[in-house]
Parts: structure tokens; sequence; C-alpha cells
């Protein structure tokens, strides 16, 4: 049976009133965004003035500053340059109930994410900044996309986001996932056109989540929107797909969620709505399955689907290169989902380039050129101020308390929205890794990867490089698409990748050439390295929708954990099983707590209707 989708007269319509609205402001700012710097900069300084840290750094005598120039100048020399670690003591205040600290009143909500330190970052998260940044700039958003596919809301919308509550503060205020109160709280209009509840992201069990998930998303043939942050969990949700078809078919054909995975019986009970049986897409699926050799794609699976939108830039291109094929771009519109941090929503994309639009008007920018970034004496640039094709270090001020916020994020200008330059994530600058003075960026090695495999005709699924200061050398870990590639093969691809290196980044040839930087190693790794290695990380209580990861790092933790994953050695492998094994019996003992806590829970309710 021949299917079409129909437009959303009044859901474009509508989403064109408010996001046209906002674009209207959006480009007003760009067209003068020295004036909106200036403008921005005032408003969060004349609403913070009376709070502990608007007293303690003078606002009130930078607001009589006459002109845009003594402003800047004044805001520079009174205010510091600041990281999470200062700002962490002002945020705890806020944590345990005292109001007007960073700014007035308190906290909306805390966006939560690991630290520089064993600490993680509370990001506090102002009604106003929520309202502004992730609610009047998401209608620019969702309108682009019509703009760019009329149908894009045709169908049902698989969002992957972090989850909505993780706890509360000691002063009762929620920390979570930003992106997860959002859905939470999006209009029901849009809401019901979405594949899953946010519920399904409180599944702490990876593999269950990813399974339900996916049980919940293949369902409906007509999905038009896709948008998840890192293109890793592309790679990860289509592995779910290749490993649990059969299942996922019979779960879809009786509008059941299989036992083999531990879900809270909460969220079963409540994906009953989101259920029912679907012989006819189940014999659809079937189809497809053996047209294609028992393989099937999203572009078979969803062959309406309309926007794809991820990250693009930095190291997030490895894993993008990995699944090209699995969509059909001619009728798939393929957007850089834009600049996002759990600190701030920095900026987004809104054409086919990589390009992040800014938001001068909701933000103050200040920026250091990529060459002062060791300097004692940094000169901060003004947004205005930017040169195209100039790499800077990104510093940012917010409506939600972060004062020249250090974002630790090397950015690239690229061409101007309106009068204002547009941006692209290059990478973390602690991607950058130097022995010896070498200086080795992240996107060299990823590029000399890339080179290397082109050279050899040799396909890699998952690489990794980590310096050993000690050995004064680097670790190059390679997982290779054919897993019987040899040791020998492997140690001549970390040689190539070592040849490029040397060509690309001068200094790395010089230390190289003298020896001061030792010959690279290879270590080839065992199937789903990655994702053996995240599942060691989340069982350590790190959270998934925190989980960062840099191609190149200085870090002796995560080395061990790859170490363990090195083909050839019996001891890793034993070590791996080890490991393995730990994790499956803490995710058991952790399922039978769950179960007996909502018994508990139950009796308690039966008790308490009882007795009433």
């Amino acid at each position: 049976m021949k299917r079409k989708l129909h437009v959303p007269l009044i859901i474009n319509t509508l989403i064109g009133i408010v996001g046209g609205i906002q674009t209207i402001r959006l480009r007003r700012a760009s067209q003068h965004p020295r004036l909106a710097s200036e403008r921005t900069l005032r408003d969060i300084l004349k609403i913070s003035k009376a709070t502990f840290y608007g007293r303690q750094h003078h606002f009130e005598q930078m607001l009589a500053a006459p002109t845009d120039e003594e402003l800047f100048d004044l805001y520079q020399h009174l205010v510091p340059a600041n990281d999470y670690e200062a700002l962490r003591p002002l945020v705890e205040r806020h944590k345990n109930g005292e109001r007007n600290v960073l700014f007035p009143g308190s906290p909306f909500m805390y966006a939560t994410t690991s630290g520089t330190t064993s600490q993680p970052k509370w990001i506090p998260m102002t009604h106003k900044y929520l309202k502004d940044v992730y609610g009047k700039m998401s209608h620019v958003w969702i309108w682009n996309f019509i703009k760019h596919r009329k149908l894009a809301l045709a169908g049902h919308i698989f969002p992957i986001v972090g989850k909505e509550c993780e706890g509360y503060a000691p002063d009762g205020t929620l920390y979570g996932s930003v992106s997860g109160v959002l859905v939470r709280d999006i209009p029901r209009i849009i809401k019901r056109r979405y594949t899953a509840p946010a519920s399904v992201m409180s599944i702490d069990d990876y593999a269950a989540r990813n399974y339900t998930l996916m049980r919940l998303a293949i369902q409906y043939w007509d999905v038009t929107l896709w948008a998840t942050a890192n293109p890793s969990t592309i790679l990860e949700l289509q592995r779910t797909v290749d490993e649990n078809l059969d299942m996922l078919i019979e779960d879809i054909e009786h509008g059941t969620l299989t036992d083999k995975y531990s879900i809270p019986d909460t969220i079963r009970e409540e994906l009953r709505d989101y259920m029912r049986p679907r012989p006819e897409r189940a014999a659809e699926l079937r189809k497809l399955r053996d047209e294609n050799g028992g393989h099937i794609l999203p572009k078979q699976y969803w062959p309406e689907l309309q926007i794809l939108s991820t990250w693009k830039c930095g190291n997030t291109k490895v894993y993008m290169d990995k699944y090209l094929d699995y969509f059909n771009f001619e009728q798939t519109f393929y957007q850089e989902l834009g600049y996002i941090a759990t600190e701030c929503r920095f900026g987004f994309a809104l054409d086919d380039t990589n390009e992040s639009v800014m938001f001068p008007h909701l933000h103050y920018y200040e920026f250091v050129a990529e060459e002062e970034l060791d300097s004692p004496q940094k000169h901060f640039l003004q947004l205005d101020e930017l040169q195209q094709g100039r790499r800077y270090c990104a510093y940012v001020t917010t409506y939600s308390g972060l004062f020249r916020y250090n974002m630790n994020d090397l950015i690239e200008v690229g061409g101007k929205y309106e009068n204002t330059p547009t941006i692209h994530m290059v990478s973390k600058v602690n991607g950058i890794v130097s022995l010896t003075g070498e200086k080795l960026y992240e996107p060299q090695f990823i590029e000399a990867v890339r080179q290397a495999e082109q050279e050899l005709g040799i396909k890699t699924l998952f690489y990794v490089g980590f310096a050993d200061i000690e050995e004064s050398l680097y670790h190059f870990y390679f997982e290779f698409e054919d897993p019987e590639t040899p040791q020998s093969t492997a140690d001549l691809f970390g040689r190539v990748v070592d040849q490029k290196l040397r060509e690309i980044n001068v200094e790395y040839e010089s230390k190289r050439a003298s020896f001061r930087l030792k010959e690279p190693i290879a270590h080839r790794l065992i199937n789903n390295a990655y994702s053996r290695f995240k599942a060691a990380c989340l069982e350590e209580g790190m959270r998934d929708g925190q989980f960062k990861f840099n191609q190149l790092m200085q870090d002796e933790n995560r080395r061990g954990k790859f170490q363990v994953l090195v083909l050839g050695d019996i001891l890793s492998e034993m070590r791996s099983t080890v490991i393995n094994r730990r994790i499956e019996r803490a995710d058991r003992k952790k399922a039978r707590g769950k179960r007996w806590e909502e018994r508990r829970k139950k009796r308690a309710a039966r008790r308490a209707k009882r007795r009433a």
C-alpha cells in the first residue's frame, strides 16, 4: 500500500509565526553585533548588580560607563575570567538555599556534567535563560527545519535527550538534563508526535534503554525527524537493531516489550499507551529484512526521514563518516546540531554548513586568539573583532550566572550571518596534547588516521590515542573493521599514522626527528571496544548523557580501561572478562534492588489505601 505524508498546516503555521518573530529579533541583533553585545552585557549587569557577585565586582560602577569601549574595558578589569572551580563556592551557596548570589533569586534547575576535578559541575539555569535561549531560540531552530523540509513535522519525531531528573539539590531544586526538561515541558501538539516518553531515558541499563528506544521508534514507518547530539549514538542504536532485529519485530507484532532487559515496572506500565499490536508493520519489517540479507538500515525502515540533526564538527566526524550510507541524503536534510554545551546553548546552525549562528542579544561573548592561549596576558576580543578563518578560545557571560566563563573550546570563524561572524567547534582546548612541545591537536590525529586508511586501504571502526609522558611516546589503539587484522598490520598502520603526523605537524616532526618523541606503539582492540569502554565508565557512575570522549588524550586512568581491551594479550582478555562479569553482576544487583523498591512502594501504597 502506497502511503503518503501530508503537510501539517496547523503546526507549520504556528511554528512559522513564533519562529518568524524570533528570527526577526535574531537578525536585527546580528546586523549590529557590537551594539547588541553592549546592550546584552548592560542588561545582565543591571539584573545582577544587587547580588553578592554583582556587589563584589562593582557592577554598578560598570553600568556608569558612557561608551561601549569603556564598558568592555571595565568589565575585563573588574571581573576575572572564570572557570567552573572559581564559581563553585558560589554555586554551592545557591544549592544550599541561599538566594541572590550569582543572580537574583534561585536557579530554576541545575544542569550537571563532569568537571576537571572529581566533583561534577552544577551549572545553574535561571527561568529567564531557559525561556529565552532554549525556548525562543528553539522556535527559530524548528522553524528552520520546516523551511528546509516542509514535511519535517508531518510524521513522528525521534529525539534522544538526557534524563530530565537526576535528583535534587539540598534546597530541593531539580538537577538533570536541560534537554530532558525541555522535552518534558514541550507543547502537547508536538509532544504527541514523539516516539517515546521522556521517562525512557530514566532506564539505567544502557542496553535496555537502547532497545526500548528502537522498539518504540521503528514501529513507525513515518519517522520524519531524528535529533541526537552525538553521532556515536546512531551507531549504537543501529547496532541494537542489528543484534535484536527478530526480537524487535516480534515485540512490534504483538505490542509487547521483551522481558530480556531489566526495565522498571513503572516505565513498562507507562509504555503500554505507546505500544499496540502492529502485525502489518511487523510483516513490512520482515520483508525488508529478507530483501536486505537480514540487515536493515534507517533509510529502509524510515523511508520518509526528512531531517537528521547531530553534531558534525570536531571529533564527532569520526563517527559520522561510518554511517553516511545509512541514510538517503538526497531526501534527508542533514544539519549540524550547533555549538551546544551543558553550560550554555552557544549557537546553532541554520543551513547546510557546519557554522553556528550566535545570539548576541542573549549572550555576551569574548574570545582569545589561539596563539595567545598560553600567554599570561591574554587580549580579549569582542564578537565583531573576529576574523574569518582564525581560531579562538571562547568565553561567555549568561543570564544564568556565568561571568566571563571559559568554555575551554577551540572554535574557528566562518562566514557571517548578517554582520555577525559564525563559528564552528574544532576541539576542546584540552584536546591538545604536548609531551615535549609538539602541541599535537586532536583534529591532526584524526586526519592522520583518515589518510592512513586511504593509503593502506584499511578501515577502522574506532581508534584513540594516548600520550605516555613517562615513556615520551604515544599509544595508538585501533579497532579494525576486519577482526582478523594481525598485529603486524596494526604496526604498519601505526607507522603510517606516525608519518602522516610528521607531515601535518612540524613540531611533532621536529620532536620525532630529534628522538625527544619515541616511535608510537600500536595496539589492536577487541570488537565493540568503544561500547565496552563506555559501559565501564557508566558502571563507575558517569552519566550517559554527559559522557564525553576525545580521540587524543593524556589520561592514564582512561588508557588503563583500553589496555584491558587489547587483542592478543591473554592477561588483558582475562581482565576484560572479569570486568564484564562485574558489570553484569552489578546490573543484576541494581535490577533486583529496583524491583524490590517497586514492590515496597506498591505494598506501602496498598497499606495506605486500606488505612484510608
